[in-house]
């Protein structure tokens, strides 16, 4: 398994990584993208994939003309106190649970039409001016064990008759460029301007996002979009950490097509849920309408 390594190795190699004149990230509550992984073997435990990051020195600068609101939790969805906080909660961080590459097609799959959500986000609003980058990676998301609070890797879900086959896909792009929100048909709420506001963010980082399509601090009911790999924008970042110091009454919300950072290297990696479970984002039915092959 490529690129993935042991957290019993995590001080070996930050300090390889260090004399190098890398930055190794700190705990799950760091803010500095982690460093670059040396590969693994498949039969390691405990492990996390992270992609080799070209550093960019602007991927964290502030992006010209960008404003973020916030918006009001649901009083009777806000954040389960017995859960870990969001900087070690697996739901809320795709880079804590992890993910490792598979084998699978790096392409867009055409599932039953029939199953498709016509208000579901859209891929396609990722970047400004390619609705369809190219598929450089598959990945399936590690599974949890809440127990021992560890990654359970590979998934429980992954064998040939597995339900998602991939659920997570690495998208290629270029260091420093914005990335943008998924558009939906979706509208938690109306303070973002005409069309609404699409999306409320339930973590943000220096180095992944997670967007959340409903007015609920959690996973259910609907889907819920992780983003890692890219320099949160820096007064969105600050928005959310104001609110969440605040008691996460309320949190940033953004709408579909609106900046909110830039990559730190050549891939970006891009994750779904719907009501909790991970979803194969290829679905281009459902994902990226109107480009299926």
């Amino acid at each position: 398994m490529a690129h993935r390594i042991r957290w019993g190795s995590l001080f070996f190699v930050g300090l390889l990584l260090a004399t190098a004149g890398w930055h190794p990230g700190r705990s799950a509550i760091a803010e500095a993208p982690p460093p670059p992984p040396d590969p693994v073997s498949p039969a390691s435990t405990h492990r996390v994939y992270l992609p080799l990051v070209l550093r960019a020195p602007r991927a964290c600068d502030p992006i010209p003309g960008v404003s973020y609101i916030h918006l009001d939790v649901l009083s009777t969805d806000r954040y389960d106190p017995n859960k870990p906080p969001p900087d070690n909660n697996p739901d809320y961080r795709l880079s804590l649970l992890g993910y490792y590459p598979v084998n699978r097609a790096r392409q867009l799959i055409p599932y039953d039409p029939s199953h498709a959500d016509p208000r579901a986000p859209q891929f396609t609003t990722l970047f400004a001016d390619q609705p369809v980058p190219p598929i450089v990676n598959t990945y399936q998301a590690c599974g949890w064990d809440w127990v021992r609070h560890q990654p359970i890797c590979p998934a429980p879900w992954d064998h040939p008759n597995g339900w998602p086959p991939v659920s997570a896909l690495g998208l290629q792009t270029a260091p420093e460029t914005i990335v943008q929100v998924p558009d939906s048909g979706y509208v938690p709420g109306w303070d973002c301007g005409p069309g609404g506001c699409d999306a409320l963010v339930l973590y943000a980082s220096e180095w992944e996002i997670t967007l959340r399509y409903a007015r609920e601090d959690d996973l259910f009911p609907g889907y819920t979009i992780h983003i890692v790999g890219i320099c949160v924008e820096p007064s969105l970042r600050a928005l959310y950490r104001t609110l969440h110091a605040q008691g996460r009454e309320r949190l940033p919300a953004v709408y579909g097509g609106q900046p909110i950072g830039r990559a730190w290297g050549n891939e970006i990696i891009i994750a779904l849920r719907d009501n909790g479970p991970f979803m194969d984002p290829r679905d281009c039915h459902s994902f990226w309408r109107g480009h299926c092959p």
